[in-house]
């Protein structure tokens, strides 16, 4: 659980943060018109569609709002594993009114589940069932829609990946906003191109593309909100000063050196030739000075 929800289990982080500012992004393209319900979905499997969906809606969940997540990947679920929560009955019991524990009369509240994080459920996503996309254009999912928005805040929606079923293609019609999940070199961009169209051509509204798995370097792993502690900034400044300190002992070492060995050269030679000479090197030594202070700047910038 630690890995999979971080923006619960380590709130300060770099990632969380990262979560949070996401939040910010879905409310302000929906400004207008207000956001009920999010789906999240991938071109591909293995984008980190599931991990994005479940720390948005802890993201959404931490604004005091009651949130709902819903496992919609019917075919390969996981979320009763993240949450740690029943699998069955879920999803595809509610749509296909078949359930193993036989429930007479089954109410909306025997599909949910509350998690151990504050203002967030979810519903896993049942049994495998034979049609999954013949239950998602049924009426009872656009029922099951419309009365979870009379009771939460705020749906999100974990789909398929796009590419291989149109399981989220149809959601999206549903929904009032779409995320696309993008894997660093996993999916090809002419895929991405094509379920962009597929999702704008059944009418479906794209919020934006999260690109996930992007390598870091390993000094933002130990960020926190406000990108480092205390003792790793002092740490980091003072590795710099020592940085700077050997450079500039350096430099001073190669201008005496280069000062000894010229007038080494040169003791025998008429004084003419010496204030030549001397030109020459004080020329030099002044390129060499300047090269490295645009070097400095260029790394502190």
């Amino acid at each position: 659980m630690k890995k999979d929800l971080i923006a619960h289990t380590e709130p300060k982080s770099y990632v969380s943060e990262l979560f949070r500012t996401l939040r910010t992004n879905i409310q302000f393209m929906n400004s207008s018109k207000g956001l009920h319900s999010l789906l999240v979905t991938s071109t591909l499997p293995a984008e980190g569609k599931t991990w994005v969906a479940s720390n948005s809606a802890v993201a959404f969940a931490q604004t005091d709002k009651k949130v709902i997540l819903i496992d919609a990947d019917m075919r390969k679920c996981c979320l009763h594993n993240i949450f740690k929560v029943q699998l069955y009955p879920g999803l595809s019991n509610y749509l296909s009114g078949v359930n193993e524990k036989k429930i007479e009369n089954p109410d909306l509240s025997d599909y949910i589940r509350k998690t151990d994080i504050d203002n967030l459920y979810i519903i896993p996503s049942g049994n495998v069932p034979p049609n999954p996309s013949e239950l998602l254009v049924t009426q009872q999912m656009v029922t099951l829609l419309e009365d979870l928005k009379n009771e939460f805040d705020l749906i999100i929606i974990d789909g398929t990946p796009s590419k291989l079923v149109t399981d989220a293609v149809i959601l999206s019609r549903l929904v009032d906003s779409t995320i696309i999940v993008t894997g660093h070199n996993v999916a090809k961009k002419d895929d991405l191109a094509k379920v962009v169209r597929d999702i704008k051509n059944v009418g479906g509204n794209i919020a934006g593309i999260v690109y996930n798995k992007k390598p870091i370097s390993g000094k933002k792993n130990t960020e926190t909100y406000y990108y480092a502690s205390a003792s790793a900034k002092w740490e980091a400044r003072k590795k710099q000063k020592d940085e700077e300190e050997r450079k500039n002992q350096e430099q001073h070492s190669k201008t005496a050196e280069i000062i000894r060995t010229e007038k080494s050269n040169n003791e025998n030679e008429p004084e003419k030739f010496r204030e030549e000479i001397t030109s020459d090197m004080l020329k030099q030594l002044d390129e060499y000075w300047q090269k490295e202070k645009e070097n400095k700047d260029n790394n502190r910038g």
